[in-house]
């Protein structure tokens, strides 16, 4: 996924008096022109979509479960809610529910009834090996790094042989473990939150974790409640991302099957699972139940914000602009202003991206809306190479929520930039440590690589090497890697996989980003020729990437267009002069040569 895909940000519920104006201009008077009724939500209500149950009289007789008492029910929904009896009572809350036989789960399969997807004694004992290595890395240490940096290890000394078998391992440590027990806190454990809180209102707190234990709690009592799965199983997707912890997806997938099987139209429900495949990087699957969720209800903001990302990680820009068009017109908020944003910034439009995401940082009223929309503009200011206004932004997205991961990443990255090597190496180090996501990574071994110090070089390797072990970890629970694997594998990796994965993702989608990874992976495997009509599609639509017009510049200096190549290293070097640390230097060395060779 690029960069700045927009899914994350998850949708919230307010009242339709208080929406603010569409960033359009167009006026909301809170209800559709055709004078649908409309909910509370500020949604309209769905003609076939009967009320969701009262929590005090579940109906026993109805649905899948027919036939059943409602002490039957309850008892399923302990299965599902909270995994096998016995499960250790510190875990975080949705720790153990809705997971697969490990051996599914290593293959990417997560069907079935949740009831049936329970842990078995082999994956007990992995909870109880993972607890025992808990405690001993000390307080804060997390059973999740510690499964990626095994794998890494374990890809290092079998790289080629043994990759398949890497994976089956981490989604048994992931899913038996981090799960389970992995995720505990004690008091210095300070999580990464949610960018807002999921809808519904029971989730509008913006605590996640809290969220998602009231939400066990209620399922245990009223286990037919279709809204109460479809709401877990979406906090389960926000979850999975805001952790960099993809072995939650399984779980959220087995909580939005539960809704659909209690009430099969329900948008909310097929909603979350397009955003669980936005998440998947399943984009072609994510705006078709996007598009089926909008059938039952135009106004759901979450189907609506995942089909304007769909279809800008599609490539097709020109239905992502009208989508986020409509659902500017629908549901004017937040979540839409950043993806009009983006829309426009993907075609060159700085200023309307930089004043619509202004216009939404002033109608954020929460933490968590604050912070992700001031990392949204730290991230603008940063592409355009404006360092101290990203750290700016940057530190009021992090006063608002401390733990917030894009602004601690996007922090290091501009002091980085900003010369500030010290202080972006000291919280890469920190975000890695309970975090190993690909882009701190890199950006974390890059640096090593430049401060160039004993045993650095070995740091940096060891970096790059736990980009493959969470690739493998993605891919075990149904994650397309592709776009991650080719932009590391390139410059830090092995050529061919990047060629490869970057062939694969250009299969299924035309972006700008895909366009430029395969431009990259093709040069370095000695492809120019075949490379620079990638390259220049990755700069047709006037996105400014200092990265882009590097590896454009190169790719026309090795295939004989020095005019042109220097004209795109020098507007790299002037739009992002820090963009990458190696990638900077190799730009400034390859324009030099070509001055001299004029």
């Amino acid at each position: 996924m690029s960069p700045r895909t927009n899914d994350g940000e998850p949708e919230r519920t307010r009242p339709a008096s208080a929406r603010p104006a569409p960033v359009t201009g167009r006026p909301v008077s809170g209800e559709p022109a055709s004078g649908t009724q409309v909910s509370d939500q500020g949604q309209p209500a769905p003609a076939t979509a009967a009320a969701p149950e009262p929590p005090s009289a579940p109906k026993s007789a109805s649905g899948p479960n027919a036939g059943t008492t409602d002490a039957q029910n309850r008892a399923d929904a302990d299965t599902d809610v909270e995994g096998p009896a016995g499960s250790e009572a510190g875990a975080e809350p949705g720790a153990g529910p809705l997971v697969g036989d490990a051996s599914d789960v290593a293959a990417g399969a997560g069907g079935g009834d949740a009831r049936d997807d329970v842990v078995g004694a082999d994956a007990g004992a992995d909870q109880n090996a993972a607890a025992d290595e808990r405690d001993t890395a000390g307080a804060g240490a997390d059973e999740r790094v510690a499964a990626v940096r095994r794998a890494g290890a374990a890809g290092r000394r079998w790289r080629a042989a043994q990759l398949t078998a890497c994976a089956a391992m981490l989604a048994v440590a992931l899913t038996a473990g981090a799960i389970a027990v992995g995720a505990a806190r004690d008091g210095r454990d300070m999580p990464v939150t949610t960018a807002a809180a999921v809808s519904p209102g029971l989730l509008a707190s913006g605590d996640l974790d809290a969220s998602i234990t009231a939400l066990q709690a209620h399922l245990r009592a009223q286990p037919k409640d279709f809204g109460g799965w479809a709401t877990l199983g979406l906090a389960y997707v926000e979850q999975a991302r805001t952790k960099g912890d993809p072995s939650r997806y399984p779980q959220a997938e087995q909580a939005l099957k539960r809704s659909l099987s209690l009430r099969s139209d329900n948008d909310q429900a097929l909603a979350g699972r397009a955003a669980l495949a936005a998440a998947r990087h399943d984009f072609a699957n994510a705006l078709a139940l996007a598009d089926l969720a909008l059938k039952q209800n135009p106004y759901n903001e979450r189907a609506l914000c995942s089909r304007v990302d769909a279809l800008v990680e599609l490539g097709r820009y020109d239905d992502a602009e009208a989508a986020v068009q409509v659902a500017d017109q629908r549901r004017p908020g937040v979540p839409v202003f950043t993806r009009y944003a983006y829309v426009h910034e993907l075609r060159g439009d700085v200023a309307t991206a930089r004043r619509v995401l202004d216009r939404a940082l002033a109608a954020s009223t929460s933490p968590g809306d604050i912070a992700y929309v001031a990392a949204q503009l730290g991230q603008l200011a940063w592409n355009q190479g404006d360092y101290a206004d990203a750290l700016t932004h940057y530190a009021r997205a992090l006063a608002a929520d401390e733990n917030y991961l894009p602004a601690l990443e996007g922090r290091a990255r501009a002091q980085a930039a900003s010369g500030q090597s010290a202080q972006a190496l000291k919280g890469l180090e920190l975000i890695v440590a309970r975090y190993p996501l690909p882009g701190p990574l890199v950006e974390l071994g890059e640096l090593y690589e430049a401060r160039g110090g004993a045993g650095d070089k070995e740091k940096a390797a060891e970096q790059y090497a736990l980009v493959d072990a969470w690739t493998a970890i993605a891919r075990a629970n149904g994650v397309n890697a592709d776009l991650d694997t080719a932009l590391a594998a390139a410059d830090h990796g092995d050529r061919a996989t990047a060629l490869r994965a970057a062939r694969d993702d250009w299969s299924r989608r035309h972006t700008v980003h895909t366009a430029d990874a395969l431009a990259w992976a093709l040069h370095v495997n000695g492809k120019d020729a075949e490379a620079l009509p990638y390259a220049r599609q990755a700069t047709a639509t006037g996105y400014r990437n200092a990265a882009f017009l590097y590896h454009r510049g190169v790719i026309e200096q090795a295939t004989g267009h020095p005019a042109e190549a220097r004209a795109h290293l020098a507007a790299a070097l002037k739009l992002n002069p820090g963009f990458s640390p190696p990638g900077a230097r190799h730009a400034r060395a390859a324009l030099t040569t070509l001055e001299a060779n004029k």
